[in-house]
C-alpha cells in the first residue's frame, strides 16, 4: 500500500512501551512514506512540541506503565488541536474500546495489527487531521474578520443574520434605515461576504453566536 497525498507533509506519532512493537510499527509506517516519530512512553510524547498546522495522528498503545493510552487521550482532548488517535491493544476489553471511541478515537486495532489495517487507519486519520486544520484555519479567519467590526456593526450583523429586514433592524436599534444600510455595507465589506446567506452560513459553520456580541473578543 502506498502513502496517500498527505504523507509528505504529515507526521505519524507512535507511542508504545514495548521496544519491539514500537520499532515494528515505525518501520511499517515509514515504509509507506510517512514521517514517523516514536516514543517509549506517553509522558515522553507530552514533552514533544506539537505544531497545530501540521497534519498528524497518533498510534497509541492502550496499556502502558506510567501514563495509559486513555489518560493521554484525555490530555490531548483538552487541547485546542487534539490529534486523531489510533489505539492498539493486546487485550480484548470491550469497555476500553467503547470508552476510547466515545472520546473520539479514530480507530481501535487489536495486536498483532494487520499491516493493511494499520496503514488504512493512518491514512484515514491523517485525512481527518488535514480537514480539522482547514476548519480551524477557516474559523480563525472568520474570527479575525469579525473582530474588525465595531460594536454597532456587530449588532447590525446579529439582527441581519437572524432574518431582520433593514427597517426592522433600524427600529430595534433606534436609528434610521439609511444608517443601517451604511452599516450593512461596511459589515459585508469587512466580513468579505457576497450575501447575507453566505454570511449566515459562515457564522453557523463557525459555531459563533452573534446575538449578544457587543465588542470584539466576546
Amino acid at each position: 500500500m502506498t502513502a496517500g497525498p498527505v504523507a509528505s507533509s504529515s507526521i505519524v506519532f507512535v507511542v508504545d512501551d514495548d521496544d519491539a512493537v514500537c520499532h515494528a510499527l515505525t518501520r511499517l509506517i515509514s515504509s509507506a512514506g510517512y514521517r514517523v516519530v516514536a516514543f517509549p512512553s506517553a509522558s515522553r510524547f507530552l514533552e514533544f512540541p506539537l505544531c497545530a498546522s501540521t497534519p498528524a495522528c497518533l498510534v497509541l498503545d492502550v496499556c502502558m506503565p506510567d501514563l495509559g493510552g486513555l489518560d493521554l487521550q484525555r490530555a490531548l482532548n483538552a487541547t485546542s488541536a487534539p490529534l486523531p488517535i489510533i489505539f492498539i491493544t493486546g487485550r480484548d476489553d470491550t469497555t476500553t474500546t467503547v470508552n476510547a471511541m466515545k472520546a473520539g478515537a479514530a480507530d481501535f486495532l487489536a495486536k498483532p495489527v494487520e499491516d493493511t489495517d494499520l496503514l488504512q487507519a493512518v491514512e484515514k486519520a491523517l485525512r481527518k487531521a488535514t480537514q480539522d486544520i482547514a476548519v480551524r484555519a477557516e474559523f480563525a479567519a472568520f474570527r479575525h474578520r469579525l473582530d474588525r467590526l465595531t460594536p454597532r456593526e456587530r449588532e447590525v450583523l446579529a439582527l441581519l443574520v437572524d432574518g431582520f429586514l433593514n427597517k426592522q433592524v433600524a427600529y430595534e436599534l433606534g436609528i434610521t434605515e439609511k444608517t443601517i444600510k451604511v452599516h450593512r455595507a461596511r459589515v459585508m465589506e469587512k466580513m468579505e461576504a457576497h450575501s447575507l446567506v453566505e454570511l449566515a452560513r459562515a457564522t453557523d459553520k463557525a459555531g459563533i453566536s452573534l446575538a449578544r456580541m457587543q465588542a470584539p473578543g466576546t
